[in-house]
């Protein structure tokens, strides 16, 4: 298939649009198109056509507090790294959707999945997560074009969400990520946005 110019131009604006979104609404986000952005995973590319990610949908009111606790406790931590202004400044970031996401997807990777039978890892292991992370970014990019935000909580302990999930072992734990109906549309990051980090540009370096 041969994609238009304004097919390119669509994508673009995706791209430049897809945010890291931690303001949500709490109305629910319809059946009919979850199950369209689970099927978008599996167009994702991976090593070996393993497909190694696997995702549990947090719907349990008593796992979400646990897992915001986690996430508050980690948070304390990661505060103390700053002082002075940036300590303040940190403190004032929003750095999660937990408290209103109506969505909520933990994303695990197996680590030696029969699938795929080790094609393309065994010099590089690694792509079995930088797999996982393709097919996150496939689910980001299409949760923005069906007008839905998705955000990732990074700041967690990775074997607390394993074991609060009670995961199989060799299911090493990716991200968890939040998704819904965005409070306001942005295409700006908030982390630029705020002072934070400016968005830096990428250089191809050519030798």
């Amino acid at each position: 298939m041969k994609f238009t110019p304004d097919q390119s131009a669509t994508l673009l604006s995706i791209l430049r649009w897809r945010r890291d979104v931690r303001h949500f609404r709490t109305d629910p986000v319809d059946e009919a198109v979850l199950e369209r952005l689970r099927a978008t995973m599996d167009c994702a590319p991976s090593v070996g056509n393993a497909r190694p990610w696997r995702v549990i949908r947090v719907d349990s009111s008593d796992l979400r507090a646990q897992v915001r606790a986690n996430f508050q406790t980690c948070n304390a931590v990661a505060a103390q790294l700053y002082s002075g202004d940036k300590h303040a400044e940190y403190l004032a970031l929003k750095l999660a959707g937990l408290d209103a996401a109506p969505v909520q997807l933990a994303v695990f990777t197996v680590m030696d999945p029969e699938a795929g039978h080790g094609l393309g890892r065994q010099t590089l292991p690694e792509t079995l997560r930088q797999s996982t992370a393709m097919a996150m970014h496939t689910l980001w990019l299409a949760a923005r074009a069906e007008n839905l935000g998705l955000g990732m909580v990074s700041i967690l302990e990775p074997h607390g969400i394993e074991a609060l999930l009670d995961v199989p072992k060799g299911w090493e734990f990716a991200a968890y990520l939040c998704l819904g109906h965005p409070e306001f549309m942005d295409d700006t990051p908030l982390l630029h946005r705020s002072g934070w980090q400016a968005n830096a540009t990428t250089e191809w370096e050519r030798r």
